[in-house]
């Protein structure tokens, strides 16, 4: 299934992307794909489902999981963006934390904030929790997926090496694209190779797929889940391969009126205009 959170007549809802449309999923009872993960009822609410089918163009896109309880970033998990951003090679993941106010979605604006003039795309697979685990083995974190989406870590580089702490430059609200949709785990065979694309107004930025991460999915869901419980909903953002704006010659700044996208393979694209943030 293709799985989305969106705005119908300025109401929230969330449904099963199909070929006629948007099958809305919602009840009193779940509310909101967040809730229906937490119950762990997916398959048996969109056999139930009855409402009527929404046009796909009447929809406004909200972030897969809007509100999030974790989002997990990775950096420097290929080995061309190690290498591109001279890093040592580590023993463990490279992790920071983004807010759910700092992302976007599917066809909405990606945020360039007066404060600065160096907003970066990073292309990223984004892994969704659907199943509660602490210390989950690596053999066993394909049971703790729900799905997959797309995902553009968006960057205010100048921010970002204020200190030695990323924080600051990953959370301008904002700036975190996330969508269109999740694709259900039955959907992609656990352990498939991925491919990931940019593109900055139609120009390929970046090109890779997941045999480039350093440290693959199950590593970075049984390290995480060492330290924390992973919760239904919960979002892994596992890293960008080489080909970053900022480490290009001259460097490449994203600007108001360009659009980007990111595609997943076997996903689908998740595209963005960038506008100025009022402020």
């Amino acid at each position: 299934m293709k799985l989305i959170s969106y705005l119908y007549q300025d109401q929230p809802g969330w449904g099963w992307v199909t070929d006629a449309g948007v099958q809305p999923l919602g009840s009193a009872r779940y509310p909101s794909l967040l809730s229906a993960l937490q119950a762990g009822q997916l398959d048996a609410i969109a056999a139930e489902a009855t409402a009527p089918v929404l046009p796909l163009a009447d929809i406004v896109f909200l972030p897969v999981i809007p509100a999030p309880g974790k989002i997990f970033c990775v950096g420097h998990n290929y080995e061309e963006h190690r290498v591109e951003t001279a890093r040592d090679k580590t023993q463990y993941p490279l992790l920071f934390m983004r807010v759910a106010e700092s992302q976007t979605a599917h066809g909405q604006a990606i945020l360039l904030p007066p404060e600065s003039t160096q907003l970066d795309y990073e292309g990223e697979i984004a892994i969704v929790i659907g199943k509660a685990g602490r210390r989950i083995r690596e053999e066993d974190v394909w049971e703790h997926v729900a799905g997959y989406s797309a995902y553009n870590d968006g960057s205010i580089r100048d921010w970002q090496r204020h200190t030695l702490q990323f924080t600051a430059g990953k959370n301008f609200s904002g700036t975190g694209a996330f969508g269109p949709w999740l694709v259900t785990r039955g959907e992609i065979a656990d352990g498939a190779e991925l491919t990931l694309e940019t593109r900055l107004n139609g120009e390929l930025m970046q090109r890779s797929t997941t045999a480039s991460m350093i440290f693959p999915i199950p590593v970075l869901i049984h390290y995480i889940s060492t330290f924390t419980t992973l919760q239904p909903g919960d979002v892994i953002v596992t890293g960008t391969p080489g080909g970053v704006g900022a480490k290009r010659n001259p460097p490449v700044w994203m600007q108001p009126g360009d659009r980007v996208e990111v595609e997943v393979g076997q996903v689908g694209v998740l595209s963005n205009t960038v506008e100025r943030d009022p402020g």
